[in-house]
């Protein structure tokens, strides 16, 4: 899969088959919509493209109003965005750059010169709700006749359901916010992980007796607290460890964001390994504790509650295959 930042150059913009939108977690509902982009761009000879945006509009937005309270949590991050999309079947991934001069596109100028002159699209597909150019002046509508003056189609896709909720960002989001991994699996069609390269902390954890391994999170996360987690990329299966997900603020007070990951009976150095969490089950929320002593004490029992969540799902896992 290429991914360009921004328009790509004019030799590598062959027409392609489009979707928009930021996708972010991409769930059951994106891949619904990336399947049929997939579809017709292989029946017309096209390349399967997205364009997505960094950082995220609403993100955006509410920088520039200083309240970043209105800036959606991230449910990934850009690296597994695109992994998944990969995953999905796409040839071609535009990370446009959300900014001030894209924001003030009206409508035309947008279809102009990033649809027809940027990307040559010959077929489009939105959600049925898209909203496109500066203030979202633009429609469905709109983009269709557009379409038609310019010599593109579009396509709308339903809104798809799982049961009586409809599948999206939102809603993954607030699966995650609750610690509920198996409505999180249920929308996204696959369990839920964060990956990232393991790198050096304070080295706080290995004096308290828990040595971790920290991955940068470099935006909000949809979840928080600490958590019963498998650790992928360290061996030819999946490590048993407990994790803790938070701004850590009985030792640091800089409101940075950090994934920490205590590896049951594992002492490798992995720094600048590409690993990947995978969430099981939320222990509790995260909390400040008044000394080192206190903090240890609470690492110990989260250890303890996560390896007796493992021996439990192993002598189940065990009784199933005696059945």
């Amino acid at each position: 899969m290429k991914v360009f930042r921004g328009l790509p150059n004019d030799r590598a913009r062959a027409p392609c088959a489009l979707t928009i939108g930021n996708f972010d977690g991409v769930h059951r509902g994106h891949q619904a919509l990336l399947g049929r982009v997939c579809a017709a761009a292989s029946s017309l000879g096209l390349e399967a493209a997205v364009m997505t945006f960094e950082p995220h509009p609403r993100e955006f937005f509410a920088q520039r109003a200083g309240d970043l309270s209105k800036a959606p949590n991230r449910i990934a991050n850009l690296r597994d965005k695109l992994q998944s999309l990969s995953d999905a079947g796409i040839d071609r991934v535009i990370v446009e750059h959300f900014n001030t001069h894209f924001a003030g596109m009206t409508p035309e100028e947008f279809t102009e010169r990033v649809l027809v002159d940027g990307l040559h699209v010959k077929w489009l597909m939105v959600g049925a709700d898209f909203c496109y150019g500066a203030r979202r002046a633009g429609n469905v509508a709109m983009l269709v006749e557009a379409g038609k003056r310019h010599g593109f189609h579009v396509e709308t896709l339903p809104t798809v359901m799982l049961g009586e909720q409809r599948i999206s960002s939102s809603a993954v989001r607030a699966a995650l916010a609750a610690g509920d991994f198996d409505q999180t699996r249920e929308l996204l069609g696959h369990p839920y992980a964060m990956s990232g390269h393991v790198i050096h902390g304070a080295k706080l954890g290995r004096t308290l007796g828990f040595p971790t391994l920290n991955l940068r999170v470099a935006h909000r996360p949809a979840l928080s607290g600490i958590f019963i987690v498998q650790v992928h990329g360290l061996a030819d299966h999946p490590l048993p460890a407990v994790a803790s997900l938070g701004v850590r603020p009985t030792v640091d007070d800089s409101g940075r964001m950090l994934l920490e990951v205590h590896v049951f009976d594992f002492a490798a150095s992995v720094y600048g390994r590409m690993v990947q969490v995978e969430f099981m089950e939320k222990i509790r929320d995260e909390e400040k504790y008044t000394d080192l002593d206190t903090l240890t004490a609470a690492i110990a029992r989260d250890s303890d509650q996560a390896r007796a969540w493992f021996a439990r799902r192993a002598g189940a896992l065990t009784a199933t295959d005696r059945i």
